[in-house]
């Protein structure tokens, strides 16, 4: 067992989006659960808003706007005793797989030097169905490289055993946001309440205006067949925010030119997925995360196969699952039944107890050799020699050269630091309201000239 601290854990999130947020600030949650967690926004397109943090419920005691090289220098500095900052013990990468990759490049050269290193923590923030090998290798110099099933854990040593990379570090648990309670089904028997069929949208799939329009009208359509029925359509972002993906036709842009034909027991709503799961009767969905949820809770879920069963939904991953449906069959009563062992492959339906104590437990052994003796340095697969082609543009893309050194080179500190903090963010937030107007509005419009 690891030293005993008079000090909470110190955990750092460094996240993208408002999903790989989620995601971060629950794992730490679950695998630290006494820790203190020191949040940080990287700056981007996908920055989350304060409305979807709130709405994401995941919260830290400490959280911020950040820069890559910001970042970088903030954690070089706490890991040197003489810093006069605060050490953080453990560090969850909760990125896309090239800022992941750049980062731990960049870690391993600012920690070469470090008193006490953190244990790094990647891993994914929902199902993998594609770009496996691209996002795995990426994320491979980790410590721990969580799975979030029996599945994915074989799979990624199948990949990291198969390259020659030490598969050592991936690790099996769930994911961290499969909670809640039971469904029970009661409240919409006895008439409490309507029975409510909820149709959780995803802000890329499908990405054609002509399918969209489709499921949009199918939904519709359901809610029309059946009136004892409340139909919501559950949105992930209001147009003028982004997520982990782009979305460039949203879903209210859509059901608000049909908004006159829509029966009264048709709207949409927006609002924290496990409160909506709190009330749902039938989970219906393309392919996304929150059928895991639903089907955690043993809430039916319908898998679409209206559009097809193809790779560039992601529908292909439930495949075996017992959960697919079209539109047809749900409005003639059908409810599809889930395969009990599909769902157990999936780390579905295990307690987080049982689901994350292999994780715990690693995680304890890695602290208690960075108390006794520290950690070795960080060493990811890809390298200057082994991806010589491949490698410089990822680190570029974040202001590393090949060497994960800031291009820039670090600033020194200037008088009325305050202020210029916060006209970077003043900035910060006009240029990324500016890119997705950009993403949104004018992008879709010159794609559509271009088609006349």
């Amino acid at each position: 067992m690891p030293v005993p601290s008079p000090t909470p854990l110190r955990v750092a999130v460094l996240a993208d989006s408002d999903t790989r947020w989620k995601w971060g600030a629950l794992t730490a949650r679950r695998i630290a659960p006494e820790s203190t967690v020191h949040g940080y926004l990287l700056w981007g397109r996908a920055t989350p808003t304060e409305r979807q943090l709130a709405e994401i419920g995941a919260e830290a005691d400490v959280l911020h706007e950040v820069s890559a090289t910001d970042f970088l220098a903030d954690l070089g500095e706490r890991a040197h005793e003489d810093s006069g900052k605060e050490p953080i013990d453990v560090l969850i990468l909760a990125c896309v797989g090239g800022t992941i990759q750049a980062m731990l490049h960049g870690l391993a050269r600012a920690w070469r030097t470090a008193d006490r290193r953190p244990v790094v923590v990647t891993g994914y923030v929902g199902v993998v169905y594609e770009k496996l090998p691209d996002g795995l290798l990426l994320r491979h110099g980790a410590d721990l490289v969580l799975a979030n099933s029996p599945f994915d854990a074989r799979r990624f040593r199948a990949i990291y055993d198969g390259v020659r990379a030490d598969s050592s570090s991936v690790t099996e648990c769930a994911l961290p946001f499969l909670d809640g309670r039971a469904y029970d089904p009661g409240p919409a028997q006895r008439g409490e309440r309507p029975y409510r069929v909820v149709f959780a949208v995803q802000p890329s799939v499908p990405d054609s205006r002509k399918d969209r329009v489709y499921l949009l009208d199918r939904a519709v359509e359901h809610a029309r067949r059946h009136p004892e029925r409340e139909v919501v359509l559950k949105l992930r972002s209001k147009p003028s925010e982004h997520t982990t993906h782009i979305e460039e036709l949203p879903y209210q842009r859509l059901a608000e030119r049909a908004k006159e034909e829509q029966p009264p027991n048709f709207r949409l709503a927006y609002g924290n997925m496990g409160e909506v799961l709190d009330e749902t009767d039938l989970l219906v969905t393309v392919s996304s995360t929150a059928a895991l949820e639903s089907l955690h809770r043993s809430i039916p879920t319908a898998v679409l196969s209206d559009l097809g069963v193809r790779e560039a939904l992601g529908n292909h991953y439930f495949i075996g699952s017992g959960c697919f449906a079209s539109w047809d069959e749900l409005d003639s009563g059908h409810l599809p039944e889930p395969d009990p062992e599909w769902l157990a492959d999936q780390g579905v339906a295990t307690s987080h107890e049982r689901a994350f104590a292999v994780a715990r437990g690693r995680l304890d052994a890695l602290l208690e050799a960075r108390a006794e003796k520290g950690l070795p340095p960080l060493a990811p697969y890809y390298t200057a020699r082994t991806a010589p082609g491949y490698l410089p543009g990822v680190l570029g893309r974040h202001g590393l050269d090949a060497e994960g050194e800031p291009v820039a080179g670090p600033q020194a500190p200037a008088p009325q630091a305050g202020m210029r903090a916060a006209s970077r963010r003043l900035l910060r937030r006009t240029a990324r309201g500016a890119y997705r107007a950009g993403v949104q509005r004018v992008a879709p419009l010159i794609r559509r000239w271009g088609q006349l």
